[in-house]
C-alpha cells in the first residue's frame, strides 16, 4: 500500500465531525470567552469546585475522554512493550533531557532579550519561572486524548505515561529547583497523586472491567464497536473542557491581551519545536506511527494542574509565574489539535 493510500485510508476513518474538529474548538474557545464574560458568577463557582488544585468538573470531562482509550488497552500485550523500546527512549530523552532546558532557554531569550522593552525585569523573572515549571511537567491525562485522535497504540501509550509519571516523582523537583536556582521545591503530592488516580488508575480499572465484558460478549469486534460509539462523546468532552478552561480565564485574557500574547510566543515555539524533535527522531528510527505520534505528543503536552499548583505555592495566586502556567493551559489545546491533524496527514511517513 502506498503512502498516499494509507493517508487516504486514515482520513476515511475520521467522521465529518472529527474532520471539522478545529472549527468546533474555535467555536468552543469563543463560547468560553463569551460565557465567562456574560456569566462570571457561574464560572467562578465551577472554578471553585476543586480539590488539591484539580478542578473537578474538568477532571470529570477528562476522565470521560480518557476512558474509551483505556478500554482498548490490551493487557496481555504489556509484557511485549520491552521488545519495542524505541518509543519509550524518545519519550524519556525528550521529556527529561531536552524539554525543561529548552523551555528555560526560550524563557530567558524572550523575556530578558526580545521582550525586554515591553515588560519589567521583575515580571520577566516571574514569567521565566512559570514557563520553566510548565516545561518540567510533562502531561499525564490529555495525552490519552491526543493519542486516541491519532489512533495511537493504547497499550504503548499507557506504558509511556506510566513510566513518565514514575520519573516525574523523582526528577520534577530537582530539575525545577536547579533551573530556578531555588534550594527547595515542595512538590504538591496531593495534586500529583490525585491526578494519577483520576486520569490513569480509575479509567484503567473501568476500562479493564468494560473490556473484559465486551470480549466475553463479542471479542475484539465488540471492543472496536464500543470505542467507535464513544468517540463522539469523547470529542464533546474535549469541547466542553475547552469552554470551561477559556471561561475560567476569559477575563484575564480580555484584561491583559498583550501579556498573554507575549507569554504565548515562547510556549508556541517550544511546543512545536519539541514535537518535531521527537517526531523527527521517531521517523529516523523507523518507529511505527501508532507509537511515534503518541511519543511526540507526550513531550509536547503539559501536566498543567501540577504546574499551576507549584507556581501558586512558590510565587502566589496573582503572580506572573502562575499566569504563565495558565497561558500554557490556554495555548495547549489549539496547538495539540494542530499537531494531531499534522500527524494524521503524515502517518504515511512511518511503518504501520
Amino acid at each position: 500500500m502506498s503512502n498516499a493510500d494509507m493517508t487516504d485510508q486514515a482520513a476515511a476513518g475520521l467522521g465529518t465531525f472529527e474532520r471539522l474538529l478545529s472549527l468546533w474548538v474555535a467555536l468552543a474557545i469563543a463560547a468560553g470567552l463569551a460565557l465567562g464574560s456574560l456569566m462570571p458568577g457561574v464560572f467562578q463557582f465551577l472554578a471553585g469546585m476543586e480539590f488539591a488544585s484539580v478542578n473537578l468538573p474538568v477532571a470529570i470531562l477528562i476522565w470521560a475522554m480518557v476512558f474509551p482509550m483505556m478500554v482498548g488497552v490490551d493487557y496481555g500485550a504489556l509484557r511485549q512493550i520491552g521488545e519495542r523500546p524505541k518509543g519509550l527512549v524518545i519519550t524519556l530523552v525528550v521529556n527529561w533531557l531536552v524539554k525543561p532546558f529548552s523551555m528555560a532557554a526560550l524563557g530567558v531569550l524572550f523575556f530578558e532579550v526580545v521582550f525586554a522593552g515591553l515588560i519589567s525585569p521583575e515580571d520577566a523573572q516571574q514569567y521565566i519561572a512559570g514557563v520553566i515549571i510548565l516545561g518540567a511537567a510533562p502531561c499525564t491525562a490529555m495525552v490519552f486524548v491526543w493519542s486516541n485522535l491519532t489512533r495511537g497504540d493504547e497499550t504503548y501509550t499507557l506504558v509511556q505515561v506510566s513510566v513518565n509519571d514514575v520519573v516525574m516523582v523523582f526528577a520534577f523537583a530537582p530539575i525545577v529547583a536547579f533551573l530556578l536556582g531555588v534550594s527547595d521545591i515542595s512538590v504538591p503530592w496531593e495534586t500529583l497523586i490525585l491526578s494519577v488516580l483520576l486520569y490513569v488508575a480509575l479509567p484503567l480499572l473501568a476500562g479493564l472491567i468494560t473490556r473484559s465484558r465486551l470480549i466475553a460478549q463479542g471479542g475484539e469486534g465488540a471492543v472496536s464497536a464500543f470505542k467507535d460509539r464513544c468517540r463522539p462523546l469523547s470529542i464533546l468532552g474535549l469541547l466542553m473542557t475547552v469552554v470551561l478552561l477559556f471561561g475560567f480565564q476569559g477575563q484575564v485574557i480580555l484584561d491583559r491581551p498583550l501579556v498573554i500574547v507575549l507569554i504565548a510566543v515562547p510556549l508556541l515555539i517550544q511546543s512545536y519545536g519539541i514535537f518535531f524533535i521527537a517526531y523527527g527522531a521517531a521517523k529516523a528510527w523507523r518507529v511505527p506511527f501508532n507509537v511515534a505520534a503518541p511519543c511526540a505528543l507526550i513531550g509536547t503536552s503539559n501536566f498543567f494542574e501540577l504546574a499551576v499548583a507549584v507556581a501558586i505555592s512558590l510565587f502566589g495566586l496573582g503572580s506572573g509565574a502562575a499566569l504563565a502556567t495558565v497561558v500554557g493551559v490556554l495555548v495547549e489545546v489549539p496547538v495539540m489539535l494542530s499537531l494531531v491533524a499534522f500527524s494524521n496527514r503524515t502517518r504515511g511517513w512511518f511503518p504501520q
